[in-house]
């Protein structure tokens, strides 16, 4: 398909909208009260530290909401203003944070099913209205509702779409792209969508697997094997790894997406010699501004004396997940929660440990004084943070009062 073409013709159509419907003013209230917080405008204003009795909060510098993913909720409300009376769609979770879904769903936007792993477009109608989330679509989604008559409002992020355009600028010199994310993850699948071929890696580990079979090459079978669900249609590791271009999930580790960067370069350079290396390989700066600024304000965090760590965000939220790491990888006792519901009154807490399941700590709080860091991923509203602030805060008086 020539995603190029495509996206024009898109963009062309009166039912396509990416800029909104000029509601600001008539969702600001309603966008105040449920997102917005002003114990959190307090800490911030007393620069990210907050003492009450005997806890100490510190606030990580950046943290929580980014500027697209509040454009991608507040384009959500305005599209509920906008068609008040009509059956509204969203292709999947606007962002990764349980109570911003809960709050669309009772504003009565439908998700799409999924059955067995499929996404169910067959309950769509022509002139019904669908949502794109941040995340994005794929190319093929986005075809099959604009054939079917829909109008859709576009939220996709615009680092999201400075990575597309990436990959289409692989595809047109012929060069696959090495996609550094999770091929499950929405974005990812609908950036590889709009690759011709496309090699995705989880980490720095499978990247010096794939840079190893470039370089001295190996079992095919086992490479396609390692990679079965992570290639594009018909990839050959020993034709389509001659020039490649690196492109990111936006919401991954900074320092991991660089690191992937130079070793594919370094790795060209051995094999075609310096001197050829721009015929082999293509990098672009696709690292969001948000995410990187949430990791750079972690990596300053855990610096200071923390006795204890909490992060919070939807458990499946790829940015979040990887604040986590970096104080898991400083040794500091951490908790991964979606909202303050998972602190219980009595010192237990309902947390998910990096690549583990649910799992419930008691006295996760210890005695006497504490300073806990704080922080959270770009889908977590302010008021979200607040409650678990406060949650913290009662329990440690609570404990306080009963000795």
């Amino acid at each position: 398909m020539d995603t190029k073409a495509f996206k024009r013709s898109l963009r062309d159509s009166e039912k396509y909208n990416r800029r909104g419907f000029g509601h600001q003013e008539a969702i600001a209230g309603v966008m105040e009260s449920a997102y917005q917080s002003p114990l959190i405008q307090e800490i911030r204003n007393n620069n990210n530290w907050l003492t009450r009795g005997n806890v100490t909060i510190r606030l990580a510098e950046a943290f929580g909401f980014c500027w697209g993913v509040e454009r991608a909720v507040a384009m959500a409300y305005e599209t509920r203003k906008q068609f008040p009376s009509q059956r509204i769609w969203i292709t999947n979770e606007i962002i990764h944070n349980p109570s911003v879904n809960q709050h669309l769903r009772d504003m009565e936007v439908q998700f799409i099913p999924v059955e067995n792993g499929q996404k169910d477009f067959s309950g769509i109608e022509e002139n019904d209205v669908v949502i794109l989330p941040a995340f994005g679509a794929s190319v093929e989604e986005m075809q099959l509702l604009h054939d079917k008559g829909c109008t859709i409002v576009d939220t996709t992020c615009p680092w999201v779409s400075k990575v597309w355009n990436t990959v289409e600028r692989h595809k047109k010199k012929e060069y696959t792209s090495i996609i550094h994310g999770k091929y499950k993850h929405e974005e990812t699948i609908a950036t590889s969508s709009f690759a011709d071929k496309y090699l995705v890696v989880l980490n720095l580990e499978e990247a010096r697997y794939v840079a190893d079979y470039i370089l001295h090459g190996g079992d095919k079978e086992e490479f396609m094997a390692k990679f079965q669900n992570a290639t594009s249609p018909g990839f050959d590791p020993d034709q389509d790894l001659e020039r490649v271009g690196i492109a990111n999930q936006t919401t991954m580790l900074k320092s991991e997406t660089e690191q992937i960067g130079k070793l594919f370069e370094r790795t060209m350079m051995q094999k075609y010699g310096a001197e050829n290396v721009n015929q082999h390989f293509w990098s672009f700066n696709t690292i969001c501004d948000a995410t990187q600024e949430r990791q750079d304000a972690m990596f300053e965090l855990v610096e200071e004396k923390l006795d204890l760590m909490v992060v919070i965000g939807g458990f499946n939220s790829s940015n979040t997940t990887h604040l986590q790491e970096i104080a898991i990888e400083r040794g500091i006792p951490s908790y991964h929660i979606d909202g303050a519901e998972r602190i219980a009154a009595d010192n237990r807490i309902e947390h998910k440990p990096l690549h583990g399941s649910l799992e419930v700590t008691e006295n996760w709080l210890p005695e006497g004084e504490l300073v806990v860091g704080v922080t959270s991923g770009a889908s977590t509203p302010d008021k979200a943070v607040e409650e678990v602030i406060q949650k913290i805060i009662e329990q440690k008086a609570a404990a306080v009062a009963v000795t």
